[in-house]
């Protein structure tokens, strides 16, 4: 072997050596840190035919198999005031990282969910079961590592993401959220979270996104004011480095009402 493809190679098996344990590392604290990540999906639709079409597929199919893996608390959502055909929002909770990484092998050799999803599955080119899905992967917040699912009873949920202007910001306000406290204000107001989720993977990055709940629009509405007149929020919001001017540069809200084969 020549000297330089010598060094050469002996150079890349150094690099390989080191980053594999890193990647090791990083992997195992995925796996030892408790917190959930969560897949969710907007599916596009076209018409109620293909509404139909991917209810159906989550009822009879993807929630009973999901189920059978352990995955508990799925939601499946319709817009509360949709302009023209709704879009649907699933929520798909997962215990660790090699669950979401797993998780369409295991579903792939599920035979009762092949059967029981295939119009949805093998839907023709001319007539598919949906126009596009967008999907993220969100990590819990470490104060919020698990999904808490309400009590089933009629009521409608928001579904809210802060885009930020910076990666730091991001950091920022997820500090913010965690540690200055945010989050315990929400859970005292009783806005009932669902979850907070950091984006590792998914659209308009950096972003977080979390769904809180309520009984009613009213509900909605006097809960908001109340988190507005929060002395304790007023204390962390009138921070410098807290400002919502520095942190979040868009807010998306979606309010969303449950079908009624939702686990959420």
């Amino acid at each position: 072997m020549k000297r330089r493809s010598f060094v050469k190679t002996s150079l890349l098996t150094t690099a390989a050596g080191a980053v594999i344990p890193k990647i090791s590392i990083a992997a195992e604290t995925f796996k030892t840190t408790g917190r959930e990540f969560y897949e969710l999906r907007t599916y596009i639709l076209k018409d109620e035919r293909q509404q139909k079409l991917v209810e159906d597929y989550f009822k009879d199919a993807a929630i009973p198999a999901l189920n059978r893996l352990g995955n508990k608390n799925i939601g499946v959502f319709t817009e509360l005031k949709p302009a023209g055909q709704t879009k649907l929002y699933v929520l798909i909770p997962y215990s660790s990282i090699d669950d979401f990484l797993n998780v369409q092998d295991k579903l792939a050799n599920d035979s009762a969910y092949l059967e029981a999803g295939a119009p949805y599955l093998n839907a023709p080119a001319t007539e598919p079961a949906y126009d596009r899905i967008e999907s993220s992967l969100l990590r819990a917040f470490v104060h919020a590592p698990k999904l808490q699912a309400p009590a089933q009873k009629t009521r409608i949920f928001e579904l809210r993401r802060y885009e930020h202007a910076s990666e730091s910001a991001g950091k920022k306000k997820l500090e913010m959220f965690n540690d200055a406290g945010e989050i315990d204000i929400f859970k005292r107001l009783g806005f009932k979270p669902v979850f907070f989720g950091e984006t590792l993977i998914g659209e308009l990055r950096p972003n977080l996104i979390y769904m809180i709940t309520f009984d009613d629009m009213e509900a909605h509405d006097n809960h908001w004011k109340a988190f507005v007149a929060d002395p304790e929020w007023k204390k962390i919001s009138a921070i410098p480095d807290y400002a919502d001017a520095k942190l979040v540069s868009h807010i998306t809200s979606t309010l969303l009402s449950p079908v009624a084969f939702s686990q959420i």
